[in-house]
């Protein structure tokens, strides 16, 4: 967005000094005329900003210009990595931290630039749990414990409940970063490393002992790969059903069957699905409906069959009545 990339302009000047339309172009990956664009709306923003033509010339702030920006505290400036999910840093004991580095970068920005971000803030909002997540079904008691070792570097001591006989067990941690998928906070920790919910935590001590953090480990990069195995570890070895689908109506994981993928006559598709158990498949199917038609395993279309006519005897029996 051009307001990001604004602010981007006015950072990258003032940390490496003098740069070319260029140079700003890669950084950003842009084209060179919208660096053009965006060097003349800073100016007329105000912000002091020259450039210098020939060989050894490029874009340079006026010196002594900083903006207020570096102001920021490092409670703040960890607070706004989590601007875009106001619940998430609230959780970690940050939600009035943010507030006040929300405030700072505002009363820093040119005009134009506080009015973009006003907008952004108006316009858009990221809550992170499903529809039917209730608010304390994932409550971790210990989160902000574990935040403070990940940034910290010191070792945990823990009581973790997994799903598997011995249910309870203790673990020496080395929480090296902390991920939120869909409303529920993992742990990424050494050794290995392995992934722990940190609403499993059962009781906690935090070590005097430091660890160091592996230089080359990218937690981003770690949980792609993670999400990646998990699917893959969930379905190995499992069966499949073929199923159709209705026009528009699509599954994860799914892949076309036979030598020619494309809809029928109908313009239903049919495809194979892993599936963990027919139990499991079950549940999912029935969510779509009318929308998907299972041709086999033979088990799976007849339990489906079975609760389909179950379903609509009961709504025939009668008609609600006092209702509307």
């Amino acid at each position: 967005m051009k307001s990001s990339r604004l602010v981007s302009i006015l950072l990258l000047l003032q940390a490496r000094g003098r740069m070319t339309a260029a140079q700003l172009a890669e950084e950003l990956e842009v084209s060179v005329r919208t660096v053009y664009r965006d060097v003349e709306a800073l100016g007329a923003a105000g912000v002091p900003l020259y450039g210098d033509a020939g060989h050894a010339g490029g874009y340079r702030l006026l010196d002594g210009y900083r903006t207020r920006l570096t102001g920021l505290n490092a409670d703040e400036a960890q607070a706004l990595f989590l601007a875009g999910a106001p619940g998430a840093a609230a959780q970690l004991g940050l939600g009035s931290v943010l507030a006040a580095a929300r405030l700072k970068v505002r009363a820093a920005l040119p005009p134009e630039l506080r009015t973009h971000a006003d907008r952004i803030s108006g316009r858009f909002h990221l809550d992170a749990p499903g529809w039917y997540a209730e608010a304390d079904a994932h409550e971790a008691p210990h989160l902000t414990a574990v935040a403070d070792a990940v940034w910290n570097d010191r070792v945990l001591d823990v009581l973790y409940r997994r799903w598997r006989e011995p249910t309870d067990v203790e673990r020496r941690l080395k929480p090296w970063g902390l991920v939120l998928k869909a409303g529920r906070w993992y742990v990424v920790a050494g050794p290995g490393p392995r992934t722990y919910r940190v609403d499993k935590i059962l009781e906690l001590a935090v070590s005097d002992e430091e660890f160091t953090r592996p230089p080359d480990f990218d937690l981003a990069a770690h949980w792609a790969r993670y999400q990646r195995g998990f699917h893959e570890r969930l379905y190995q070895g499992r069966a499949e059903a073929v199923v159709r689908l209705a026009p528009g109506v699509t599954l994860a994981r799914a892949r076309a069957t036979g030598p020619d993928p494309s809809p029928d006559a109908d313009g239903w598709t049919t495809l194979t699905v892993p599936i963990e158990s027919v139990e499991h498949a079950h549940a999912e199917f029935l969510r779509l409906g009318a929308d998907v038609e299972v041709l086999r395993p033979a088990e799976l279309r007849a339990r489906i069959a079975r609760t389909a006519t179950e379903l609509a005897a009961r709504y025939a029996e009668r008609p609600l009545s006092g209702h509307g």
